[in-house]
């Protein structure tokens, strides 16, 4: 082995290895389940662009943007904290009847409230009454299936897991195409027959949120099970240690979805009336074209949660720990790279209109800050086994107000580029912060000299690749060859070991 690359490894034992083959195996799983649904806006991206202008596209993005922080108060953080009494209890039944009594309340709570303050909600969002009960619906059906997701997870049924998300992604994605593509051709060809009578000109964006509304519904329906079978107990002193347990999850929870989807919000308000929806909808198509990092980084979160806690009182979990954020950064800037250097096939691919690409220049940024976003959540396993929530709830609130001041200050002049650079600065600040206190708090060996080496390389590649070579394939791919070339050289010997079966 050469001594400049020598000091890249760490040593990895059969036990540990042993634990990686369950982790990856339950996160391919995971994955699978994860990567559907959110395959969902690849799959329907050409399609919703192609029927969809700009400007409704950029609408429809804004309200999916309200969709994902109302979707966070209705969870508040009882998603995590039912993994951590759950695994940290012997009296499990009493675990889950308490979380699903408390979601059920909640969720029925907001309906009601929400049904009845409809045209108030509506004029606070500038979302049109008519979607808004599409919305109030969706969200309190997609509520009332958290915990049986997450006791699926818990106790590691993943396939049962995979197969409802799927399922839903099936309905969801077959009803658009329905509503969207099948149901006006039929209705023109039959102007007297039954689908003349069902179809109604200018209704795409009721129609996309009827097909979620009734994909929703079944998946409610799938996930009964665990409803039926508790017998239901509200144990007062399990809710408040879960409550203060989820609280500063939600507050951490609230600051994440500020960072995510708050930025088409602020740009829909402050840019210019008439262009704002356009600018919106180029941005959040782009912006899609870093789902595949996304989609990397939730996947592996999913499979690495219920591990943190279930190893957390083994021998040397931290070891562990740093074994599985080295294979994340390695896997994640293969991901960064490949993108990137592939993005000008991926648009003609997924945003196959041209009047979208004029926001191309964000994927780099957005996929680097997808990444550090994934960092990040491996780092924070020290304050979610140690209970030390509040730390995650401080961290997001910065990043969270890092992303609203660099939005309100130059979006004006930079439109949603300003928007792309307040992610990336939201997530490294985010990365860095969790990192130092982890060190203070629950050190764990990182191996920082293979982090650092992985994450400068693939982003210098990335960069010259994208802007220097102007995303030109001669000179990208065989950047990308090589980084693949320095990985297989490097990381071989492990990564057999863990996906191979000897």
């Amino acid at each position: 082995m050469s001594p400049w690359y020598k000091y890249l490894f760490l040593s990895t034992n059969y036990a540990q290895l042993n634990l990686f083959k369950k982790l990856f195996k339950q996160t391919a799983i995971y994955g699978l389940a994860t990567v559907f649904p959110r395959m969902l806006s690849f799959l329907l991206l050409p399609f919703h662009t192609d029927i969809l202008d700009t400007a409704d596209y950029g609408q429809l993005s804004v309200i999916y943007a309200w969709f994902a922080i109302f979707n966070v108060f209705l969870a508040y953080g009882m998603e995590t904290a039912f993994f951590r009494f759950y695994s940290g209890t012997d009296n499990r039944k009493k675990v889950i009847s308490t979380s699903l009594l408390s979601i059920f309340i909640t969720a029925m709570a907001f309906m009601v409230i929400a049904l009845m303050l409809q045209n108030g909600i509506a004029k606070a969002t500038d979302i049109n009454p008519n979607y808004l009960r599409y919305a109030i619906l969706i969200l309190t059906l997609d509520a009332l299936v958290i915990i049986p997701f997450a006791w699926l997870r818990a106790n590691e049924r993943p396939v049962r897991y995979a197969v409802v998300k799927i399922l839903n992604v099936v309905v969801n994605l077959g009803l658009n195409v329905f509503f969207l593509y099948l149901l006006p051709k039929m209705a023109e060809s039959n102007p007297d027959g039954l689908f003349s009578g069902m179809y109604k000109p200018n209704f795409e964006i009721s129609y996309i949120f009827i097909a979620n509304l009734i994909a929703s519904a079944l998946t409610l329906l799938l996930m009964l099970q665990l409803y039926l079978k508790t017998k239901y107990v509200f144990d007062k002193m399990i809710w408040k240690k879960m409550m203060k347990y989820a609280m500063p999850v939600l507050v951490a929870g609230v600051a994440f979805t500020i960072n995510e989807v708050f930025d088409r919000i602020l740009l829909e308000r402050l840019l210019p009336a008439d262009v704002a929806d356009s600018e919106v909808g180029m941005y959040s198509a782009c912006y899609k074209l870093a789902l595949f990092m996304t989609l990397f980084a939730t996947a592996f979160r999913m499979g690495i949660e219920p591990f943190f806690f279930s190893h957390s009182n083994t021998e040397n979990p931290q070891k562990a720990y740093a074994q599985i954020t080295n294979y994340f950064v390695v896997l994640g800037s293969i991901i960064l790279l490949g993108v990137v250097v592939f993005a000008d096939i991926l648009k003609e691919l997924f945003v196959r209109d041209p009047n979208y690409w004029e926001a191309m220049n964000i994927v780099p940024i957005i996929i680097l800050a997808s990444f550090f976003l994934g960092i990040y959540h491996n780092l924070s396993v020290w304050y979610k086994v140690t209970d030390r929530t509040k730390f995650g709830a401080y961290i997001s609130m910065i990043g969270a107000i890092l992303t609203i001041i660099i939005n309100l200050i130059f979006i004006p002049h930079f439109g949603y580029m300003a928007s792309a650079v307040a992610t990336l600065a939201a997530y490294g600040c985010m990365m860095l912060m969790s990192l130092f206190f982890g060190r203070m708090y629950y050190p764990i060996p990182y191996n920082f000299r293979k982090i650092i080496f992985y994450l400068f390389i693939s982003i210098l590649f990335s960069a010259l690749s994208f802007y220097v070579f102007d995303r030109n394939l001669f000179y990208g791919i065989p950047l990308f060859l090589l980084f693949l070339g320095m990985v297989y050289k490097l990381e071989n010997a492990n990564l057999r070991k863990i996906f191979l079966k000897k």
